[in-house]
C-alpha cells in the first residue's frame, strides 16, 4: 500500500509539461526525485548509524590469497554427483546457495550505503550524509588493517579447478557507484585531502592490473556483459583516477567492439543463448546504456554514436523495451531461476528517459511510466547483485 501511495504521490507532482512539450532539467528532476525522495532519505538516516564493515571481517577459508583480497565462488559451480569430493562442475544459470558470498555482500552492503548517503545529500543538501560516507571509505580504500587490495585475483574461484578466474572481476561493478559518490564529494570539496589522493591511488592501481593482469586481458576480451562491465569499470575508475588514456581506452572499446557487436534488431546474441537469457540480456542492457551515462561528454556523446555498421544504443532500448513492459511477450524460454525477480526499476530506463525525453521519436512516456510503476528498492540478493546503477539521484542531478 505504500508504495502505491508513493507512486500516486509523484503522479500528482509531476509537472504538466511531462504530458505535453518539451521537459525542462528542473523538471526532469522532480519527476526523477518525487517517487524516491522518501525512501531514499529514510534509508540515508538508518545509514548514518552503520559502522564500516569491510572484507577483512569475513576470511575465507578457500582463498588462496590474503585477508585484504576480495574472493568469491563462481555461482555456478556445484559439487560433482559422481566425485563429491573432487573438482566442481557448472551448471548455466543455477546459483549455488552454498558457494561463498561474504565479501560480495559486504561490498554490495557498503555500495548501498555509499550511494544511498550520497543521494540524500544531493537532494537536501544536508552534510551530515556526506560526513557519514567517509569511515566507509577509509576502511575500504586506506586504513591497513581493513582495506581490500585493488585486485580481483581470487574472485570466483571454482572449487579444486581455479584460485580465481576473469570472470570474477565483475564483482567490482558495486563499486562504481562509490566511485560517482567521491567525483561528487571532490566537486564539493568534502574529500579531506588524505582520501582524495588515497582513493585515486587505489583507483589507478585497479585500472593498471585489469589492464596488465593476464586475467583482466581475459575479461576485457570477453564478448559479453563481462566484456562491457571491464569498460564501465575501468572508464570510470580511470576517470576519477585522472588516467585519461585509459578512460578513452574504454569508451573506444564500446564504440568499435561492443557496439558493433549486437544484432541488426538491437539484441544482444550471446546473452540469448544463455539459461537466464532475459535477465542477462536486461542486466546488458543497463551496462550498455550505463557506459552512455558515464562515459559521454558533450562533445563525444556514445548515446548517439553510430557505430560502422550503423549500430546505436537505441536498437538495444527499442529491442528490449517492449519486454521491460511485458515480460509475458519474451520469446525465449523463461529463465531457469529469478524469472519472476524481474524486472525492477532498470537503471536503462531512466537513463534513456532523461537521455532523449524531448526527441520527437523516443515514447518518453512510456518509458517514464514503466520505470515508475517498477520496483525501486529491491530486496532480493541476486536482483541486487545485477543492478549496479541503482540511484538515479547520483547520476541526474
Amino acid at each position: 500500500m505504500r508504495k502505491v501511495l508513493t507512486l500516486l504521490l509523484a503522479a500528482i507532482m509531476l509537472p504538466a509539461c511531462c504530458h505535453s512539450g518539451k521537459i525542462s532539467d528542473s523538471e526532469a528532476r522532480e519527476m526523477i526525485s518525487a517517487p524516491l525522495r522518501e525512501q531514499i532519505i529514510s534509508k540515508a538516516e538508518a545509514d548514518l548509524k552503520a559502522e564500516p564493515i569491510t572484507i577483512t571481517a569475513y576470511p575465507a577459508e578457500e582463498s588462496q590469497g590474503g585477508l585484504h583480497d576480495f574472493f568469491s565462488e563462481a555461482d555456478y559451480s556445484w559439487p560433482d554427483p559422481a566425485n563429491p569430493d573432487g573438482p566442481y562442475k557448472g551448471r548455466d544459470g543455477y546459483t549455488n546457495p552454498d558457494n561463498f558470498n561474504e565479501h560480495r555482500f559486504a561490498l554490495n552492503r557498503m555500495s548501498m550505503i555509499v550511494a544511498n548517503l550520497a543521494s540524500a545529500w544531493i537532494l537536501t543538501g544536508e552534510q551530515k550524509y556526506a560526513d557519514a560516507i567517509l569511515p566507509h571509505l577509509y576502511a575500504w580504500f586506506i586504513n591497513e588493517d581493513t582495506r581490500m587490495n585493488p585486485n580481483m585475483k581470487y574472485a570466483q574461484a571454482v572449487h579444486g579447478k581455479f584460485a580465481g578466474r576473469c570472470y570474477g572481476i565483475i564483482d567490482t561493478i558495486h563499486l562504481i557507484e562509490v566511485v560517482q559518490a567521491m567525483i561528487r564529494l571532490e566537486k564539493a570539496g568534502l574529500m579531506p585531502e588524505d582520501l582524495l589522493e588515497g582513493t585515486k591511488s587505489w583507483c589507478y592501481r585497479f585500472v593498471d592490473w585489469l589492464f596488465d593482469d593476464p586475467q583482466g586481458i581475459m575479461e576485457m576480451r570477453t564478448g559479453n556483459n563481462h566484456g562491457v562491465c571491464w569498460i564501465l569499470q575501468v572508464g570510470t575508475y580511470a576517470k576519477y583516477a585522472g588516467w585519461t588514456e585509459m578512460y578513452m581506452f574504454a569508451k573506444n572499446r564500446f564504440k568499435y567492439k561492443y557496439l558493433p557487436e549486437m544484432a541488426a534488431d538491437g539484441s544482444f546474441p550471446m546473452e540469448l543463448e544463455r539459461t537466464k537469457s532475459y535477465g542477462y540480456s536486461i542486466f546488458n542492457l543497463d551496462a550498455m546504456v550505463g557506459v552512455c551515462q558515464t562515459l559521454s561528454t558533450p562533445d563525444d556523446d556514445l548515446w548517439t554514436f553510430v557505430a560502422e555498421n550503423g549500430n546505436v544504443i537505441r536498437m538495444a532500448l527499442d529491442f528490449m523495451f517492449p519486454y521491460i513492459q511485458d515480460k509475458s511477450r519474451w520469446p525465449k524460454d523463461p529463465d531457469v531461476m529469478y524469472w519472476d525477480e524481474w524486472p525492477v526499476a532498470q537503471p536503462s530506463l531512466i537513463f534513456a528517459w532523461n537521455r532523449f525525453r524531448n526527441e520527437a521519436d523516443f515514447d518518453a512516456q512510456a518509458y517514464y511510466d514503466t520505470w515508475l510503476r517498477l520496483d525501486h528498492f529491491p530486496q532480493n540478493t541476486e536482483v541486487i547483485r545485477n543492478l549496479p546503477l541503482r540511484n538515479p539521484v547520483l547520476w541526474l542531478f
